[in-house]
């Protein structure tokens, strides 16, 4: 009976991502957001319990992947679609562009599980840092009211960037700790310490900051994390 827990609670993650999808299409993006979220949590407990109940399986690791990518990658697509095409202005196929990160995050989570290097960091963006970030900045936006002329321009350049950022071989720093001393564990200390007030000052939409200045901080010292 205990084997089939972990793979519940990524089935969990999986169903959480399909709600999200559901709203994000109803242009309820907090609600979408929130699933993104929920979906988060259950991913973050699958592999813990796994571990813990010592049942890890190929399957869970097959059907964790499955799961993100519902969750991480085509939810925050159904995300920008929706938002593209709240403009009026003859975008036509333009929104289904959006869905090409739902298949560079499937390619990053199947690099993922191929590749030995990322066991206390990460070699790319992580698809839940992507879908935080487009799910706080779509409800930033549309919670503010914020529009500009070619909006959806740069939105979908910055989809484009995400994707090329999903698979790029960057050094990204985890929030793993062998020690809690400073020594060694200085960027993740500054990057907690850092992220308190911009949530504080922009609330939902400060995620999407917190997402942007973790992509920053691991490019500005990708040679340290190599070494680490």
């Amino acid at each position: 009976m205990k084997k089939h827990i972990p793979n519940t609670i990524t089935c969990c993650n999986l169903i959480s991502g399909c709600i999200s999808t559901y709203f994000a299409f109803l242009s309820d993006y907090r609600m979408a957001l929130l699933f993104i979220v929920i979906g988060a949590v259950f991913d973050f407990f699958d592999g813990m319990v796994a571990r813990m109940l010592n049942v890890s399986s190929p399957i869970g690791k097959e059907l964790d992947s499955l799961a993100d990518d519902i969750t991480f990658g085509f939810a925050p697509s159904a995300i920008i679609f929706s938002f593209l095409c709240s403009f009026h202005n003859h975008l036509l196929f333009i929104p289904f562009l959006a869905f090409i990160m739902a298949a560079f995050s499937a390619l990053r989570l199947a690099k993922f599980n191929l590749d030995a290097r990322q066991a206390l960091g990460f070699i790319g963006l992580p698809t839940p840092a992507n879908a935080l970030f487009w799910g706080s900045l779509i409800v930033g936006i549309n919670d503010n009211n914020f529009t500009f002329d070619g909006m959806e321009w740069v939105i979908l350049a910055g989809t484009f960037l995400s994707c090329y950022l999903l698979i790029a071989e960057i050094p990204m720093f985890a929030l793993k700790f062998k020690h809690w001393g400073w020594k060694g564990n200085e960027i993740k200390y500054i990057f907690i310490f850092s992220c308190v007030p911009i949530l504080f000052l922009l609330g939902i939409a400060g995620f999407a900051v917190i997402i942007a200045w973790y992509v920053i901080l691991s490019v500005a010292t990708k040679q340290s994390i190599l070494k680490a």
